[in-house]
């Protein structure tokens, strides 16, 4: 336990400032966080997930070309009003679903491209002392509940930072920031080392840090403090490392299924799973998929 007795997590922090350069030349002038996942964005996708566990208050940390997120959360009074004239009540009801009137968004941009770390530290004076929220849209992450749901949940209980985590084959942990710890129960362990991206040979473990965070304030003085890292970039990762020195960090094995919709091959088998399992496409689209399979 430590001094964050009894906060709850009402703030999340979306980085969405990154240029998408998998992903061009669909990416040229459009977000790759608007990449459609059969019919929502994935910045939407993380967003109901931040909301469905309570937190109320988005702050999206922007770069240039990024106005489409900003447009996405806005009023669009044009189509509504037209909707409305037409008597199109179920698909007003999708557009105001966007942005539920109790959520707050805010935009700061990241002006310059200095890795995650840099940008979480640029949301630093909005979130105002409080544990918060990092999800990465790049992460489709799909649960029951909701994985930052089960995140919200266990920091009620431990009122520390928590980071989600999932194994990794031995060959990829130079794709991740990996985890090393002791086992407190079957999915939480605490975290003694963080290591970005390490060489398959030095890696600790094959635990690998999942897109989503709940961070205390204290680690901005630590990402402060950080010199540049792998890549060149301020990495969260080295942050979250130093904040060991102070405070207890869990590393959470979540419940669920991760995407990484950053790669053209995790957007397409997310699309794929997603629409397999749509309420109302789900049926016809898998019965698609078997004929299709077949022939």
């Amino acid at each position: 336990m430590n001094n964050y007795h009894q906060q709850a997590v009402t703030r999340a922090i979306f980085p969405v400032a990154g240029l998408g350069t998998r992903f061009l030349p669909a990416t040229k002038a459009s977000p790759k966080e608007m990449l459609v996942v059969v019919d929502k964005p994935l910045i939407q996708y993380a967003v109901e997930e931040a909301y469905a566990a309570g937190i109320r208050e988005m702050i999206f940390v922007t770069g240039r070309h990024k106005r489409a997120i900003e447009d996405h959360f806005d009023t669009a009074y044009e189509l509504e009003a037209e909707l409305a004239a037409h008597g199109k009540d179920d698909l007003l009801a999708i557009v105001n679903a966007v942005k539920p009137a109790d959520m707050e968004c805010v935009y700061i941009r990241q002006p310059r491209a200095l890795g995650l770390g840099h940008a979480v530290l640029c949301a630093e004076h909005l979130v105002q002392g409080a544990a918060f929220a990092v999800l990465l849209a790049d992460d489709l992450m799909v649960g029951d509940p909701p994985i930052m749901q089960q995140m919200t949940n266990l920091f009620s209980q431990h009122q520390c930072s928590i980071l989600a985590v999932q194994e990794v084959p031995q060959n990829q942990t130079d794709r991740y920031g990996i985890v090393q710890g002791e086992a407190l129960t079957r999915d939480l362990i605490k975290i003694t080392g963080l290591i970005e991206k390490p060489h398959p040979s030095i890696a600790p473990s094959n635990l690998a840090i999942a897109g989503r965070y709940i961070l205390t304030s204290s680690v901005f003085e630590h990402i402060r403090a950080q010199l540049r890292g792998t890549g060149g970039e301020i990495q969260l990762t080295d942050g979250i490392a130093a904040l060991l020195g102070s405070e207890q960090v869990l590393a959470y094995r979540y419940h669920g299924k991760r995407y990484d919709c950053g790669s053209r091959l995790g957007l397409l088998q997310a699309s794929v799973d997603m629409a397999s399992a749509h309420p109302e496409m789900g049926r016809e689209f898998s019965a698609w998929l078997k004929a299709r399979s077949s022939v």
